[in-house]
């Protein structure tokens, strides 16, 4: 009875199994096959991420920004123009009291009298520009250098852009990779649950077999499918990188394979100095402007001198105001500014600015060695890879053979499927194991790459 209950469980438990299985793609099928799919090259992937990543917009929108504010800067150089226009109407004149009277200090009498017109009218044009300011100077240059700066920050964005595009593609090859791989494993859990059906019914495999053939089987299914979402994930992680539509129908193509021929035991590089790299040049610039500006601060005590020169026209009159005549006014001249004492205000100026100037010397030195080590790091990583690339190829070449030696085997019955499945292992492994050789490497190339501030950057 026992027996009757295990066959019947058996039956139900290889039912769900084979629904399950049926619904296993007989490869990767992302979108719906009516519809139009994109295939992007890791090229297409760079390009289209800087022409449509907003973090590269909002960098060329800083550069922007910093030109005007430079423009702004020399417009100080030029004369400054302005027009003036007024109006008062007097509410109440003003009195002039007086001594009215004849000679005789007893017939005189103060009398009040009311001067000015009720309405005045000005309009004038005045021009003023600067003829020595050393510390207007030093700003215009500091604003030339905030360009520079920008700049090179949109180019910092730009690097670290093109190494995200690189790390998420390769991460969406290796997804793809991890499937197949795991496509593979459900392809031969199925072969194997086949054959030991058949041993099974002919009475040559126990139980125990048959239901280690059918807990492999349907071990594999899961996998599938979290391999396949891992290639959905990865898709859209690429997506969001290079700034395309979350819902469109975009794929990649290649393999991780295709990259094993740039796996370099000890690569070697145009330079591996930090003279590229868009942090150092960011500090460097900014020690500049903290150079200039302790200048600057010390160019308050410089006297200045400016050129001003103005026309104005007025007129005055009662109410109704008509038939006004204009009466003309205007001067040139310097205007000299000679600084005495302030509170000590640009003393404690300079101060300040020389103390930002050696904090960012001390940010310099520590990041430097920062980059230092991350420099080795992924030097480290790199030959780690290669390393471990060719001992898991030889591995793998073993381990296929191992696989095929063992299926053969169990086939005429001289191996257990416990071998067979400790193979199927070693193989699955080693698969994986090469694959993530690969793309170590790639990965950090692409961030040595970004490290380093090479654009283009070449193997040798």
């Amino acid at each position: 009875m026992k027996n009757n209950y295990a066959i019947i469980a058996l039956v139900v438990f290889f039912s769900c199994v084979c629904a399950r299985a049926s619904e296993i793609p007989d490869s990767l099928q992302l979108y719906p096959a009516d519809q139009e799919v994109t295939f992007l090259t890791l090229e297409d992937a760079i390009t289209v991420a800087l022409s449509e990543s907003e973090s590269v917009q909002i960098a060329d929108k800083e550069v922007q920004r910093a030109g005007h504010a430079k423009k702004g800067t020399y417009a100080a150089l030029f004369p400054q123009i302005d027009l003036t226009g007024s109006y008062q109407r007097v509410l109440i004149k003003n009195d002039i009291r007086a001594m009215m009277g004849s000679d005789s200090p007893m017939a005189k009498q103060m009398t009040d009298t009311k001067i000015g017109s009720f309405n005045t009218l000005a309009v004038g044009a005045s021009a003023s520009m600067p003829i020595i300011n050393a510390a207007l100077w030093k700003s215009i240059k500091i604003s030339g250098q905030s360009v520079e700066l920008a700049v090179e920050k949109a180019r910092a964005s730009r690097l670290e852009l093109v190494a995200q595009v690189k790390k998420a593609y390769y991460a969406t090859l290796m997804a793809k990779e991890s499937f197949r791989v795991f496509r593979e494993l459900y392809e031969n859990a199925l072969s194997n649950y086949g054959q030991t059906e058949k041993k099974y019914n002919a009475q040559k495999a126990s139980e125990l077999e048959m239901t280690t053939a059918k807990t492999n089987l349907a071990a594999a299914i899961p996998n599938v499918y979290t391999a396949e979402s891992n290639v959905i994930l990865a898709l859209w992680q690429l997506k969001a990188v290079i700034g395309a539509d979350l819902d469109a129908n975009i794929d990649i193509v290649g393999s991780l394979d295709d990259y094993s021929g740039q796996l370099n035991t000890e690569p070697s590089y145009d330079s591996l100095s930090l003279d590229r790299n868009s942090t150092m040049k960011q500090l460097a610039i900014q020690a500049d402007q903290l150079i200039q500006t302790v200048k600057m601060r010390q160019m308050a005590y410089v006297p200045t001198l400016a050129a001003t020169i103005s026309i104005t026209y007025s007129a005055v009159s009662n109410d109704p105001i008509q038939n006004l005549g204009w009466f003309p006014y205007s001067y040139a001249g310097f205007s000299l500014n000679i600084p005495i004492f302030s509170g000590g205000k640009r003393y404690h100026d300079v101060k300040q600015a020389r103390n930002q100037y050696q904090q960012l010397q001390l940010q310099t030195q520590s990041t430097e060695k920062q980059l230092r080590i991350g420099v080795q790091q992924q030097l480290s990583t790199m030959q780690t890879a290669v390393k471990s690339y060719g001992a898991s190829k030889d591995a793998l070449a073993s381990a296929e053979k191992a696989y095929q030696i063992a299926a053969k085997s169990y086939e005429v019955g001289r191996a257990t499927l416990i071998e067979l499945d400790n193979a199927q292992l070693n193989l699955t492994q080693c698969q994986l194991s090469l694959s993530d050789n690969i793309y170590s490497y790639l990965a950090a190339q692409a961030q040595l790459e970004s490290i380093l501030g090479v654009e283009n950057f070449e193997v040798k």
